[in-house]
């Protein structure tokens, strides 16, 4: 988790350095916040609305546990409901209704 956090951080000043390159700043904002965009209207639990992201068309997502788990940081792939996995994991998606697989 740590490591995400650094190489988010490191990405984020990159992008800041290079004109033309930098996030909305909705999106830096949250991401700021440690938050996550979702492309969801609502968070789902154990999230918090903490605004928007990608110029208003995701919402940024707070984490009020800090116990829940992201599917991508756990090694995991998003994937829609129709695909079928060999091997599910437990982890959020930013799309409702998708599932975190580790083998699909």
């Amino acid at each position: 988790m740590k490591l995400f956090s650094c190489l988010m951080a490191l990405l984020l000043l990159l992008l800041q350095a290079v004109p033309g390159l930098s996030l909305p700043k909705d999106t830096l904002h949250c991401l700021e916040y440690h938050g996550y965009c979702f492309h969801l209207k609502s968070c789902p639990k154990p999230f918090a609305a903490f605004g928007t992201c990608y110029r208003r068309r995701k919402t940024c997502c707070i984490d009020t546990t800090s116990n829940s788990h992201i599917c991508q940081e756990e090694g995991g792939h998003c994937v829609p409901p129709e695909i079928r996995c060999l091997q599910e994991q437990v982890g959020l998606c930013p799309r409702r209704g998708w599932k975190c697989c580790t083998e699909v």
